[in-house]
């Protein structure tokens, strides 16, 4: 790192490549691709250090919902800052939390009655097992994951066990857990004639022969729901959550959905599994949540396996 004796006289480009390491990058790449200096934002719209007007077409990674420097989230931000900025929940409470919690659970109609908020939240291995694993820990083994070919769930290392494009795990394929990937319901797999909903069932069989075999070895199902976003914006039907909920009841397999990306409004209602009339064991949400302001992501569950975890230990 270089010493800079005068910031205001280098660029905030070179200042940048200079200090920061930028993530998903080759910062090698900026020798020919030169960075982006933004120096503010105003609704759809980010503006350079030259006042130019770039549209914000991926809304910063996802997360900016409600446009960049919205004046009523502003406002409600400022009106929080003058009351407490942040106060841990491990033996405290504040009404931020509880209202927030309270909404969202009302949007699920209290199938999803509990919530855990964290900075980033996928659920361990741990928290995944089956009730009989939990209460009888000395004979608890360690169960496996199903996931779906070309879904994504993040890059820390439990995330990147259960995504399926290659970018993303290649790198730490030695350190990953085992799990099971499965045939992803993807609606362009159809062959003439075939539609949406017929790729789903021929997906959800997959699932079921796996199943079968396996459902004593399996803690969860995770899935993306409706869209596999980093996966090419890969689009299924909805009979598929429908039949994965089925079968996950059949064999007693928690189901994860994950709307990290698709939640809080981006499928067209604010969870996308609300489109398939089912609800899942878990859903985690993040980027939208916060309208890109904060770094926040959570856990909803239900009261049966909140229940779990209820008693005089941690």
């Amino acid at each position: 790192m270089k010493l800079i004796s005068d910031p205001n006289q280098t660029s905030l480009i070179d200042r940048s490549l200079d200090a920061v390491w930028h993530p998903c990058t080759q910062m090698k790449h900026h020798e020919s691709l030169p960075l982006i200096a933004i120096t503010r934002g105003k609704g759809a719209w980010l503006f350079d250090d030259k006042e130019n007007a770039l549209l914000d077409c991926i809304s910063s990674w996802w997360t900016n919902l409600f446009g960049h420097s919205n004046p009523r989230i502003n406002q409600a931000i400022t009106n929080q800052l003058e009351k407490i900025e942040h106060v841990m929940l491990a033996g405290f409470t504040h009404p931020p939390v509880v209202e927030l919690s309270e909404k969202l659970s009302a949007l699920t109609q209290s199938h999803l009655g509990h919530v855990f908020c964290v900075r980033w939240c996928l659920c361990s291995r741990d928290c995944l097992e089956d009730e009989s694993s939990l209460l009888a820990p000395k004979e608890q083994t360690t169960k496996k994951f199903v996931c779906l070919e070309n879904g994504y769930h993040g890059e820390t290392l439990d995330a990147l066990a259960v995504t399926d494009v290659a970018i993303f795990r290649e790198a730490y394929g030695s350190l990953l857990q085992d799990v099971f990937t499965v045939s992803s319901p993807d609606a362009r797999k159809a062959k003439s004639g075939e539609s949406a909903d017929d790729v789903a069932r021929y997906a959800a069989s997959a699932l079921e022969k796996l199943l079968e075999v396996e459902h004593q070895n399996i803690a969860a199902l995770i899935v993306e729901p409706l869209v596999q976003c980093a996966g090419q914006m890969a689009m299924y039907s909805p009979e598929y959550l429908r039949l994965t909920r089925s079968l996950c009841d059949r064999y007693s397999v928690h189901l994860i959905a994950d709307e990290i990306a698709v939640g809080c409004g981006r499928s067209g209602k604010f969870f996308a599994c609300e489109h398939t009339g089912i609800w899942p064991d878990f859903l985690t949400l993040s980027k939208g949540i916060s309208g890109g302001y904060l770094p926040l992501s959570l856990c909803m569950t239900t009261d049966k396996i909140y229940r779990i975890f209820y008693g005089d230990q941690m």
